[in-house]
């Protein structure tokens, strides 16, 4: 699963925001699952984003599958910027189909067998999910230390002269 870091579930929950009420349209690269989160994490636009997959064939899957940092390609270029903020290849593979059994597991059984690859709301709740199975991982790595154990400073009172 991604990086339990920052960056990566703020690109998540951005991602999951905006397509609540942005154009999305499973069948455009940059407008699917992979590609609302290519635009969050780049800041291209779903067009620029587009264009630059059409340079080579296939789905997010086939281009994820044939992805070489070293091609040159410009969808290559915006894989790499997803990877680079913490995601793997195998959670792109997962993202385009909604289909990471972690994620899954996490969602309420009555609407996780509901749930549609190219429907909306099932990939804004995937993703929420998403953010928040590892917003916990984050959370849970952080210890703090004790303060009960420290003696407490009293300040010394100055006597005027």
């Amino acid at each position: 699963m991604a990086q339990s870091t920052l960056p990566v579930i703020q690109a998540l929950r951005a991602t999951a925001h905006r397509l609540a009420t942005a154009p999305y349209q499973w069948g455009h690269m940059g407008s699917c699952n992979c590609g609302h989160l290519a635009q969050t994490i780049t800041r291209l636009t779903k067009a620029e984003i587009h264009a630059r997959a059409m340079q080579r064939y296939g789905d997010w899957e086939r281009q994820i599958i044939d992805y070489c940092p070293t091609s040159g390609l410009p969808i290559d270029q915006t894989i790499d910027e997803m990877l680079a903020l913490g995601f793997s290849r195998a959670d792109l593979t997962h993202l385009e189909r909604i289909s990471d059994p972690t994620i899954r597991a996490a969602i309420p059984f009555e609407r996780r067998d509901a749930l549609r690859h190219n429907q909306r709301d099932d990939v804004v709740l995937y993703l929420r999910t998403w953010a928040d199975l590892l917003e916990h991982d984050l959370l849970a790595g952080i210890s703090l230390p004790s303060f009960d154990e420290a003696p407490v400073p009293t300040p010394a009172l100055v006597a005027a002269s």
